[in-house]
Parts: structure tokens; C-alpha cells; sequence
């Protein structure tokens, strides 16, 4: 018995992306801890010269960009579960991504303007 399989075929790299993101965004988390209780930082001033190293600028681009990808793949399947008439399913996804697009575009203007 030959099982032929169609779809789109979802399921393990939505799966592989919500785990890779999350063990990204918690190593983020644990090295902005170490890193704060490195630097002490207690003002603004403070913050602004810790994010202004290149490598530190980089990693944040990399937590943010895997947390919009992790919210993008959580946000899709949910609306694919439940929003069942295509055209609200699509006009929520469409604004799903602008927002999470301009999201993205705001942060690297934050990190890097």
C-alpha cells in the first residue's frame, strides 16, 4: 500500500521554526540578563551605550527578527484553525504580516537611527 501524501506540508518546518526561534530568543534572553548585570547600565545613557555594540545591535536584530518569524507562524496557524471564510483568513494574515513588517522596519530604525 503506497500512501501518497499532499498539502502543503506545514507541520514540521512551522514546527522546527517555532523551536529554533524560541531556543534563539531565550539565549537572547539570558545573554541581555548577563550582560546587565555585567554593565550595571542605571540610566539611559547607560542603555543607549551597551546597544550601541556592533555585535549586541546584531544579536537584537537576530531576537527580534526570529520573535516576529515565531509570532508570524503561531498568529498563521491559529488564524488557520479558526478563521474559517478565506477572505477573512487572508485579510487578517495580509494584516498580520504588514504589522509585523512594520514592526520590524520601526526596531531597526530604534536600534540603528
Amino acid at each position: 500500500m503506497n500512501r501518497v501524501i499532499t498539502g502543503a506540508h506545514y507541520g514540521l518546518k512551522d514546527w522546527l521554526a517555532q523551536r529554533i526561534t524560541a531556543v534563539l530568543m531565550i539565549a537572547y534572553t539570558g545573554l541581555l540578563i548577563v550582560l546587565t548585570i555585567i554593565y550595571q547600565p542605571e540610566s539611559y545613557e547607560d542603555f543607549k551605550a551597551l546597544f550601541s555594540i556592533q555585535w549586541i545591535k546584531i544579536a537584537s536584530l537576530l531576537f527580534f527578527t526570529g520573535l516576529c518569524w515565531h509570532a508570524w507562524v503561531g498568529v498563521r496557524n491559529v488564524l488557520m484553525d479558526y478563521a474559517h471564510p478565506m477572505a477573512i483568513r487572508l485579510t487578517l494574515q495580509v494584516t498580520c504580516i504588514v504589522a509585523l513588517l512594520g514592526y520590524l522596519i520601526w526596531f531597526l530604525d530604534i536600534l540603528w537611527g
